[in-house]
């Protein structure tokens, strides 16, 4: 029975010690566990029960500036505020919503439905001009936030409106250069950080914890606000005088690529950008939002049109550089051409006579254009319109531009090839012929047609110069100088004599387009001009769309490029010399 007794005790103890030591492993592992989250993971822990009592409102950063090219602001901010309401805050709501609803202009149901909202915070109403803004601030109302805020603004108005575009409620770029830079443009947003309670109420006495916003990167480019200005007067001016549909207008520097203006009348409001011209009438939701995109759109890069006589310096650059053509050869115009079934008529019915091929550039005459076409072929000319970039889009940093529009090369007769040779029947934009003949006028180096010159940051500690691709030979510096020459003759000696300028030489093409279909008697005339003829620093396209009354190019577009010509070239420091006047017409 001793022995039994004592086995027990012995029995009991080691149960006691087993138990015991499992508490004591038990302690020691909620201590380790402890002690890890107090000093290893303090940081973290600490940072979660801070969040829970902390509130976030968001400080808007201010976008970056856009700059014209000699460092004018052509797109800045303007300080406005964000009203917001915090629902565990408001002490008197009808108050609030009476107060609010009247100095926000907004129907009390909306302001209403905001307020009693149980939320963290909501927002009333962004963009609220700072004087407005002040005066809310100053009623003391609990519960309502009144936040720094950026509204976009542009100090020209309606200048370059489609190129520079605007942005959004959201701050964000809606078309034109604010959307293509965006990235660069937006900067970072701040933040405030409030300490609540449980229930969501800011405690008193505590600080707000502020991370300052960082602006967002500038942009330069290469507009001029001068010459855009003289450009958009011009333009309108024709307008007016013809009560054209719209006048479109570009300037560039050929040997760069870098746009001086871009116009495309009529413009609209930057800073009131949803509003229809005067007018209108009454829309649909979708009649407006058409409205709307189509005042916005961007014609010069984003439309196409058949190019008709501006095309000939594509075939005659293309011929000249293929060997198929020589300056003295001799042509014959009776005022048509006969191809195939198809009697292709002259713009000069009774004919120019016997032309050299010279004369035939000066006269626009298109039988001779036919020959020299039918000369190349349908794979000499396909070859070299792919070589001057004709079938390809320019790269231009803004969004929305169009494709050209040409036949398929195995659809292709001996019909097609005669039109597409003076220009008709295929399409393409503006601004893809105009990077062409900069090629053409250049020395034969393609160059990317362009705003953004570079990019820097709103400290101006760091700055990013934009770069574009070129290539050199894409025509010979012989077939180059040639074709200057000879479009210098069409001002001194041809048809675009109203593109003179009194003190420089000049270079043109005049152009007569009839709008599809055929039938509509709508036309666009146009024109394409530069200087100085053997070393082009300024090349330039007007284009007028559904003049009334005479719509030849060289009578009515041909004079706007001059007047263009004669305001750029001394503002650009390009000095008068002496030039013969146009030979007059026989």
């Amino acid at each position: 029975m001793d022995v039994f007794l004592k086995q027990c005790r012995t029995s009991q103890r080691q149960r006691m010690l087993i138990a015991f030591l499992m508490v004591a492993v038990v302690i020691v592992g909620l201590m380790g566990r402890l002690g890890y989250l107090m000093l290893y993971r303090a940081d973290y822990y600490g940072q979660r029960a801070k969040d829970v009592h902390q509130r976030e409102r968001a400080i808007k950063a201010a976008r970056g500036i856009i700059y014209d090219r000699n460092g004018v602001e052509i797109a800045g901010n303007k300080p406005v505020s964000t009203i917001s309401v915090i629902h565990n805050q408001i002490t008197d709501p009808e108050e609030v919503i009476a107060q609010l609803s009247q100095k926000l202009g907004l129907p009390e149901e909306k302001v209403r439905e905001r307020v009693e909202k149980v939320s963290s915070i909501e927002r009333i109403k962004s963009n609220v001009d700072k004087e407005l803004s002040d005066e809310i601030r100053d009623l003391n109302l609990d519960g309502v936030m009144v936040d720094e805020d950026y509204k976009r603004y542009y100090p020209y108005g309606s200048l370059a409106s489609k190129v520079i575009g605007f942005t959004g409620a959201d701050n964000q770029g809606i078309i034109g250069l604010e959307v293509a830079y965006d990235k660069y443009l937006q900067g970072q947003n701040g933040r405030i950080l409030t300490m609540t309670t449980v229930t969501g109420a800011e405690l008193d006495g505590k600080a707000e914890e502020r991370l300052e916003p960082i602006q967002g990167n500038s942009l330069y480019t290469s507009l001029d606000v001068n010459i855009q200005t003289f450009a958009q007067q011009a333009a309108w001016k024709v307008m007016e005088a013809k009560n054209a549909k719209s006048v479109r207008v570009i300037l560039i520097n050929p040997q760069n690529g870098e746009i001086y203006a871009m116009v495309n009348v009529p413009e609209f409001d930057l800073n009131d950008p949803y509003t229809l011209p005067e007018g209108t009438g009454e829309l649909s939701e979708k009649e407006a939002n058409e409205a709307l995109n189509q005042m916005w759109r961007n014609s010069c890069v984003s439309d196409t049109y058949e190019p008709g006589s501006t095309f000939k310096i594509v075939t005659a650059t293309a011929a000249l550089e293929a060997g198929v053509v020589r300056l003295e050869d001799q042509f014959s115009c009776p005022g048509y051409k006969i191809v195939e079934d198809r009697r292709i008529r002259c713009h000069k019915t009774t004919g120019h006579g016997a032309e050299t091929f010279v004369q035939g550039i000066q006269n626009s005459c298109n039988p001779v254009f036919m020959e020299v076409g039918a000369r190349l072929g349908v794979d000499g000319m396909f070859d070299y319109m792919k070589q001057l970039g004709i079938m390809e889009k320019t790269g231009i940093d803004v969004p929305g531009e169009a494709s050209t529009i040409m036949h398929q090369k195995d659809n292709v007769g001996a019909v097609e090839l005669a039109t597409m040779s003076f220009g008709q029947s295929f399409q393409l934009s503006p601004m893809r012929l105009l990077a062409t003949v900069s090629s053409v006028i250049n020395g034969g180096k393609q160059i990317v047609p362009h705003f953004g010159v570079k990019i820097e940051s709103s400290d101006k500690t760091a700055v990013k110069k934009l770069d574009y691709d070129t290539k050199s030979g894409v025509i010979s510096e012989q077939t180059s100088e040639t074709m200057r020459t000879l479009l210098e003759s069409v001002v001194s000696e041809g048809s675009g004599k109203k593109a003179f300028v009194e003190g420089y030489q000049v270079g043109a093409k005049t152009g007569t387009s009839e709008k599809l279909p055929r039938s509509s008697n709508k036309y666009i005339a146009s024109c394409i001009g530069f200087a100085p003829a053997d070393d082009p620093v300024i090349l330039a396209a007007v284009l007028i769309d559904e003049p009334e009354g005479i719509y030849y190019g060289g009578t009515i577009a041909a004079p706007v490029i001059s007047e263009l010509l004669d305001d750029a070239l001394p503002y650009l420091g390009i000095e008068r010399g002496e030039t013969a006047s146009p030979t007059p017409a026989p």
